[in-house]
């Protein structure tokens, strides 16, 4: 379920939130909350950070099944926890389908 729209509706710019260097460059497209500092922001995290299988489609993952996981939050100056609230899954599909174009 994409719930990229909702999360885009507070005028945030997702995708480039996830082009920065502060989003990591391994994982899920994921909003998320700090924990320390109740910032929302565009995070990669892997499957297994989100206690889920490796093997899992991320399409089909709720943000409320995955559990916190440990990131950079620069506000907080070090790794936080950051609790999932939605799997941005048109990030994920547009990421997959230039990735496809490109021959990856």
């Amino acid at each position: 379920m994409s719930v990229d729209a909702e999360a885009e509706g507070d005028d945030r710019d997702l995708e480039a939130e996830l082009a920065t260097p502060e989003a990591g460059q391994v994982g899920v497209p994921v909003d998320a909350i700090c924990v320390g500092c109740g910032r929302t922001r565009v995070k990669r995290a892997t499957l297994e950070a989100m206690d889920q299988d490796p093997d899992a489609d991320p399409t089909e993952l709720e943000a409320t099944d995955c559990t916190s996981f440990k990131h950079v939050c620069y506000p907080c100056q070090g790794a936080t926890w950051w609790n999932p609230i939605a799997i941005l899954t048109g990030l994920l599909e547009r990421e997959q389908e230039r990735e496809a174009e490109r021959g990856e």
